[in-house]
């Protein structure tokens, strides 16, 4: 295979996707200065900012308008793929919906395997459980409310794109491995942190919605550069034309990608695309 420095001028970047956590934010979930610049810059020259996120929309918002994103033609691509939303306009370009069938096996299933089970309504989180630690890190990284609930599967009347699993990271694999195996050819499911298992509507996480947002501008998978860092961010490093893991990736990620910059707390994100989209020689 080709060196992606070798490729980059025939791929045409046209979109850039960014998970945030661990990614685009670095460990105090701000974006550093230099990094803004770049995405700033990146624009500019017609680039496509997508940040794709496990986040609910409500949670990412408030770093879109920090960036601009509604000025200059970004994207807000949710829920892992659940649902993408145009900052500018605010209208919903891809939305998969969450099985109502499936609501109830999903949070029985969590109870069982003593994790506990959350989703999202316009608001905030809704769950059984607030005061569950991991639960808690949710509210905090996204910075909005949690409301408690009696019985998760009977409040939720309402359309959903997700259910988030969260437990003892000890845990969490095995957890992941069965849920699998009960939901095979139901749902998507993977972790997005050691502690966060994603459960998706069947097929659906970044790389799926990725493409459909590709074709509804003309364009493929070489045209876009995806960075991130976590499990869930494999498919679309694996997809992307140019699949960036950063330097705290797992390994899994930096394995599967095409190039690995720094770390997040390192400007790995501003320096890829210095390197790709801006073509500048940079000293890490």
């Amino acid at each position: 295979m080709t060196g992606p420095e070798q490729d980059v001028t025939d791929m045409q970047i046209k979109m850039l996707a960014l998970d945030l956590d661990g990614t685009l934010t670095d460990s105090e979930k701000k974006v550093t200065p230099r990094t803004a610049q770049d995405l700033a810059l990146a624009a500019e020259k017609g680039v496509r900012i997508v940040l794709a996120s496990g986040r609910p929309t409500a949670g990412v918002q408030p770093l879109a308008r920090e960036l601009g994103l509604d000025k200059n033609g970004g994207c807000i691509l949710s829920y892992n793929g659940g649902k993408i939303i145009d900052c500018a306009s605010g209208l919903t370009l891809v939305q998969h919906a969450f099985p109502p069938e499936l609501i109830g096996p999903v949070c029985q299933f969590a109870r069982e395997a003593g994790t506990v089970a959350l989703t999202y309504d316009a608001n905030g989180i809704v769950t059984e459980q607030p005061a569950d630690p991991y639960v808690e890190i949710e509210a905090r990284t996204n910075r909005i409310p949690v409301r408690k609930v009696e019985d998760l599967t009977a409040a939720v009347d309402f359309p959903i794109n997700k259910i988030l699993v969260v437990g003892d990271p000890d845990r969490m694999p095995h957890v992941e491995e069965l849920m699998q195996q009960k939901f095979a050819g139901q749902l998507s499911i993977y972790r997005s942190q050691p502690f966060f298992i994603e459960v998706m509507p069947l097929g659906i996480e970044k790389a799926a919605s990725l493409e459909l947002l590709l074709r509804t501008q003309g364009l493929f998978a070489k045209n876009l550069m995806a960075c991130g860092d976590g499990w869930n961010d494999l498919p679309m490093i694996r997809f992307a034309g140019l699949g960036v893991a950063m330097g705290n990736a797992v390994p899994q990620v930096k394995a599967a990608a095409d190039y690995v910059t720094a770390d997040n707390d390192h400007d790995g994100v501003g320096l890829a695309i210095e390197k790709f989209i801006l073509q500048e020689e940079t000293n890490p």
